[in-house]
C-alpha cells in the first residue's frame, strides 16, 4: 500500500490518534476508486456503509437539496457510517472526475476485529471533540435550562 494513502489518512482527524502502522492497516482495507462528474457518493436519509477521503477533484455537499459546500483533495465524508450505520445527513456529489479512498464498514471492522486499538483511539478522538463542543456550545457559567426543558448533566471526570 502506497505511502501516500497513509499520508492521506493521517490529515483525517478520526484517525489521528493511530499510529503510522494502524493507519497502513487502514489504507490497506480501502479502495482507490476514480468516480466520473456528477456521480452520487453518498445520498442523504440513505444507511451509511462506507467512509470516503478525496483523494483528488471536487465534491459538491448538499443538504434538503441546499448546497452547503464543496470538498477538495484531503477532505473525508461518511466517517460517522463507519461507526453507527445511521442514515447519512448530507448528499455529497462528485463535481469533476475523482480519486477516492473507499473504506467500507465491513473492511473496517476486519481492521478492528485485528487491531482494536484504533477503536479505542476513536472513541478518544470523538470524546475530545465532544468535550470541545460542548465547552464552546454549552458553557457551564452561560447555560440555564428552561423549566420545560430536559436538563443536560455536566460533569468533569
Amino acid at each position: 500500500m502506497p505511502n501516500a494513502q497513509v499520508e492521506l489518512l493521517k490529515g483525517v482527524w478520526l484517525f489521528e490518534r493511530c499510529s503510522r502502522k494502524e493507519l497502513a492497516m487502514i489504507a490497506s482495507a480501502a479502495t482507490k476508486v476514480d468516480v466520473p462528474a456528477e456521480r452520487v457518493l453518498a445520498r442523504e436519509g440513505d444507511v451509511g456503509r462506507e467512509f470516503f477521503v478525496l483523494v483528488a477533484g471536487k465534491c459538491q455537499v448538499t443538504r434538503n437539496g441546499v448546497p452547503v459546500g464543496i470538498l477538495g483533495a484531503g477532505s473525508f465524508f461518511g466517517e460517522m457510517a463507519l461507526l453507527d450505520r445511521q442514515p447519512r445527513a448530507a448528499t455529497v456529489t462528485a463535481c469533476e472526475p475523482s480519486e477516492v479512498l473507499v473504506l467500507t464498514t465491513q473492511a473496517f471492522t476486519g481492521v478492528l476485529d485485528t487491531v482494536p486499538s484504533v477503536d479505542r483511539k476513536m472513541i478518544a478522538v470523538l470524546a475530545a471533540r465532544l468535550r470541545d463542543l460542548e465547552d464552546r456550545f454549552l458553557p457551564a457559567e452561560r447555560y440555564e435550562p428552561r423549566r420545560d426543558e430536559p436538563t443536560l448533566a455536566r460533569a468533569s471526570v
